[in-house]
């Protein structure tokens, strides 16, 4: 083969080679953007996911917390109902007693 055709296709597998390359080097450019896109994707659905997951633990939260204060109302209620029978129980009690001390003050005195 003459010299110059043998210079003319080693030229030529050059140009084919650059625009290979090229071609590469621009597949690569948006297969990198391609990731980045895709990997925001999943961090923003991440953040939604969490967002989501922390929101329900905070509604369960509260549904505990509302549980536990009415459980403990309702027992300070009932305390309260057992406080006031017993006090109930005792007014005659107490008042027969005061009448008592009072007519020995009284007795005493004359």
């Amino acid at each position: 083969m003459p010299r110059p055709q043998v210079l003319e296709r080693i030229k030529s597998a050059e140009r084919e080679a650059d625009e290979i390359v090229a071609q590469a080097e621009e597949e690569r450019g948006e297969r990198i953007a391609e990731a980045r896109e895709r990997a925001e994707e999943i961090r923003t659905r991440a953040r939604q996911e969490a967002q989501e997951l922390k929101e329900r633990r905070l509604e369960e939260a509260r549904e505990e917390i509302d549980a536990e204060c009415e459980r403990v109302l309702e027992e300070g209620e009932t305390k309260r109902e057992e406080l006031v029978e017993q006090s109930q129980d005792r007014i005659d009690e107490v008042t027969d007693h005061v009448v008592s001390l009072f007519q020995e003050d009284v007795h005493a005195q004359t």
